[in-house]
């Protein structure tokens, strides 16, 4: 079966629109051009793009889908939905489930419910240690055989340098990645937002910058030392972005990704004590922001993540000090980007795009990330011509903590291809 796909642009790297036909021949991309039509009408299903912008589908290797254990915050099938809305069509699962998948079985019963329940490609992420605990390292090897992504105790950071040691000489061994959240607890203090002048103004108690810098020095020095591939989770600080450029410069195998609300938002924008603010890593001061974006900008930081997060309604709505960190993205993640950011001059459309998917797929040797003839036909719609507002009651997540509700942008995402099938439809 064809799918010929009218009436969509794409960007070439000199920022200048192309109208193009893509024919699609069940999950392929069989053919891209300016004049497609000539293929026998009979055996096509055609789709009018009505100008959109067609581009490789949108991979985001970090989101929490909350199953099993949460689901009154979010399952793989509410979560996958509400990354097709976002275009995206493959996302990366954080282990920090209860149970934790910290043996094949438990991985295998997660990978059972992915396969019937997703609607874009899921890869799960396995655990670094048992439990999440920074004490005995999983089975790599079996948890891998059973299709582990890589390895990640998202949430937490392993605290014990010889068990992070351990693993990273694994993960060499078998050629698979480790996925880092930073943050030495000895330095947290109890903090709930960024150590700032914010902190001091709400009279919080905050998060040092050097909490997370100071364990990705750490682990830097030990992917060096085993040669394992080392990535760093959600990059928010200067001296971050700092010992990262560093440990390139020295050729370590070391990648990072930084989320759209690092790249938008400072504590500046804090408006008081609310939980829904209070995500880990914290928003931190406008020199981060900008060296965030400057990171981006030259190749320090690899790619952008949505670290998507959800919650509970109820659990949000509360105090910094007892609600639960994270925001949720998947839904908003390019249109937010594509406002903020390549309408304004600051990123091109080519490298929105090479952000948000083919770095991504090129980091981690997934499939898609192109728009070209043989590649899997992964795709996204985007309207850039119409401006939408944020709503929450359209979310197809069942989390709405974000604090970009209301915000107005451009780039709604109009249809997600997902294997040559139409999974979203605007």
């Amino acid at each position: 079966m064809y799918t010929l796909i009218k009436n969509v642009i794409r960007f070439n790297h000199q920022g200048q629109e192309q109208p193009i036909e893509v024919l699609l021949k069940e999950d392929k991309i069989e053919a891209i051009g300016t004049t497609l039509s000539a293929v026998n009408s009979n055996e096509v299903n055609i789709i009018d793009g009505k100008g959109a912008l067609i581009a490789p589908g949108l991979i985001d290797v970090h989101v929490h889908l909350r199953e099993p254990g949460f689901t009154y915050k979010e399952t793989i099938q509410s979560g996958s939905m509400a990354a097709a809305r976002g275009g995206f069509t493959t996302i990366c699962a954080m282990p920090n489930t209860n149970p934790v998948p910290d043996t094949v079985e438990k991985f295998e019963a997660i990978q059972a419910k992915i396969k019937t329940d997703a609607v874009v490609n899921v890869l799960q992420y396995a655990p670094i240690t048992e439990g999440l605990r920074s004490e005995k390292l999983v089975d790599q090897a079996g948890l891998l055989k059973a299709g582990a992504f890589a390895f990640t105790n998202d949430g937490v950071g392993v605290q014990t340098a010889g068990t992070m040691y351990l693993a990273m000489v694994e993960a060499a061994k078998n050629k698979t990645a480790i996925v880092a959240h930073t943050e030495d607890d000895s330095l947290l203090f109890g903090g709930v937002m960024h150590q700032g002048k914010m902190s001091q103004k709400y009279d919080l108690p905050g998060i040092l910058s050097i909490t997370e810098a100071a364990q990705i020095a750490r682990d830097v020095l030990l992917s060096e030392a085993t040669g394992a591939h080392y990535h760093v989770c959600h990059v928010s600080t200067k001296e971050s972005v700092r010992v990262i450029r560093d440990a390139k410069k020295a050729g370590i195998h070391v990648t990072a990704e930084v989320t759209p609300h690092h790249l938008l938002l400072s504590e500046e924008d804090i408006p008081g004590d609310t939980g829904i603010y209070k995500m880990n890593p914290p928003l931190r001061g406008e020199a981060d922001k900008a060296a965030l974006i400057e990171g981006l900008l030259d190749g320090t930081i690899d790619f952008i993540a949505t670290d998507h997060a959800p919650h509970g309604k109820e659990e949000k709505e509360a105090s910094m000090l007892t609600a639960p960190f994270g925001i949720i993205g998947s839904e908003t993640a390019f249109s937010l980007l594509y406002t903020h950011f390549v309408k304004t001059g600051i990123f091109t459309m080519s490298q929105l795009i090479d952000w948000m998917s083919t770095k991504p797929a090129d980091t981690f040797g997934l499939a898609g990330g192109r728009l070209a003839v043989g590649e899997k036909a992964d795709l996204a719609l985007f309207n850039l011509n119409d401006k939408m507002t944020i709503d929450a009651t359209e979310f197809a997540s069942l989390a709405t903590n974000t604090p970009f509700i209301g915000w107005e942008v451009y780039g709604e995402t109009m249809l997600t291809i997902v294997n040559g099938q139409v999974v979203y439809s605007k």
